[in-house]
Order: structure tokens, then sequence, then C-alpha cells
């Protein structure tokens, strides 16, 4: 299912406001959708940030139109909480930027169920993810993986930190089946270090007589320094840790880049 035109235009509903994209500046415009799809819109259409948005997404491919979508919206969940987010015991949000709007309330729901249906759809982990619960077969770890897959658009810094508990999980999976007892100890680099030496892909496994080996030992060398920056993702932006009050989280592109770290290594 693609996004409809219909559901396209309660996105410009939200986003146009009176010939503008929100509150961006025309250079600002053209550099997120330079940065997102390729092409500096208003530059393109020689139109106001509205009506060359619109145009747009008349033209453009499904990919195209999530692509750019989600990343608006995700300007738009970061500026204009106040927005769609009613005000507690119905107070009127004096302190905020914006006020709070039934329409654009109502507008934003409707739309972000479309990016949420979409984004199921186009998981490019699906697979990865099938294939890790049907090899653990855990009830635990199908848990995890599943939430790992459905935080990764909604709750970035679960996502992170979950990104992390998968690749510790797995290590300890195969060491327990290995019959290693995994001291209280060790961290994250212990168990990866152990986990690739019981796999047999760690760098020492690699014969030095295969025209392949320096490159394959760059590529099984790098894993150790994925983990450590899964971890390192985690400590600092993940959940698992007190934050301190003004923490602010990361976006949705950086869960992205954890949970597809943590899925290659694990897989």
């Amino acid at each position: 299912m693609a996004i409809s035109h219909l559901e396209r235009g309660s996105f410009v509903s939200l986003f146009n406001r009176c010939g503008h994209v929100l509150d961006l500046t025309v250079n600002d415009f053209d550099n997120l959708t330079l940065r997102t799809v390729g092409v500096p819109l208003c530059e393109r259409y020689g139109l106001s940030k509205g009506k060359s948005l619109t145009a747009f997404l008349n033209e453009c491919s499904d990919a195209d139109a999530l692509k750019l979508l989600d990343e608006l919206m995700e300007y738009y969940e970061f500026r204009y909480e106040d927005e769609y987010t009613k005000p507690q015991d119905g107070l009127d949000n004096c302190s905020g930027l914006r006020r709070y709007s039934d329409e654009y309330a109502r507008l934003y729901l409707k739309a972000r169920a479309v990016l949420e249906r979409e984004k199921a759809r186009d998981n490019p982990f699906g697979k990865s993810s099938e294939y890790l619960v049907e090899q653990f077969s855990s009830e635990y770890m199908t848990a995890q993986i599943t939430s790992l897959m459905e935080l990764r658009t909604t709750s970035p810094t679960d996502a992170i930190g979950k990104a992390k508990e998968l690749v510790e999980s797995c290590c300890k999976t195969i060491l327990k089946e290995t019959g290693i007892e995994v001291p209280s100890s060790w961290g994250m680099n212990e168990l990866i270090k152990e986990t690739k030496r019981r796999l047999g892909i760690d760098t020492e496994s690699v014969s030095s007589n295969l025209p392949e080996a320096q490159t394959v030992k760059k590529i099984l060398g790098s894993l150790t320094g994925l983990v450590g920056g899964i971890a390192e993702y985690r400590n600092s932006w993940g959940s698992g840790h007190g934050k301190a009050a003004d923490f602010e989280p990361l976006f949705v592109r950086h869960a992205k880049l954890a949970v597809g770290s943590s899925v290659t290594l694990v897989e």
C-alpha cells in the first residue's frame, strides 16, 4: 500500500502554513529537500515552499514521498510539540512557542498513523529479524527483537538502549550454549571477544596464507569496534541510565543506525 493522494493532502494541510512550510526559510527548506530526496524544491519549481511541496508530492515516487514526509514530520515533532499535545487539566500552554490546536492535532495523528503504517512495511531488517527469531528460538529473545523493530521509529532512546541489549543477549546465549560461564564482571568487549573466539570468527582464526586474509581480518576486527560504538551510544543516548532533566533524545535516524548495526552484527 502506498501513500494515497488524499493522504498526501493531509500532510500538506499539516505542514503548509499560508505558502510557508512550517517555519523553514527558503534556504533551509531547499537544503532539507536536497538532503532528503536530492532536489531543492523551491529552486526546481520556482514556487513558494508550500506550492513546491505540493507539486513534488503530486509527481514523486512513493519512496521519495515517504522519505520527505518522514523528515518533515521529524522536524514538526521537534519544533511544534505544543501544537499537537493537549495541555493537562485544560490549561493553555502559555509558556510554549505554539498554542494547542484541535485541527492540527487531528491532522498530526492522521499523518503519523500513515507514516507508521508505511514504515512498518518498509523495514529493511524484516527478514533479518525473522531469521534471528528462528535461530534463537527463545521467547525472551523474540520479545527483544520484536520490540527493537517497533521502537526504531517510535522511541529512539529506547531503541538505542535495546540495540546494545540485543548484542549482549546474543553473546551470552552463544557462550552459554558452548559451555562458557560468563563472569558477572565482563563488559561488552569481553563478551564479543570470547564469542568471536568460540565461533571461530576472530582475526586469529583466519589463515594468513589466504589471499583475502588481510581484508577478512580487517572486517572481523571492525566488529569489535562496532560493539564498542553501540555500547557508548547506549550509555550516552539510550535507555538504561538515568538522564539529567535537560536531556534531549536523538532522532529516528540515530536509532536506525544503532538498530541496523546491532542486527547486522548479531546476524
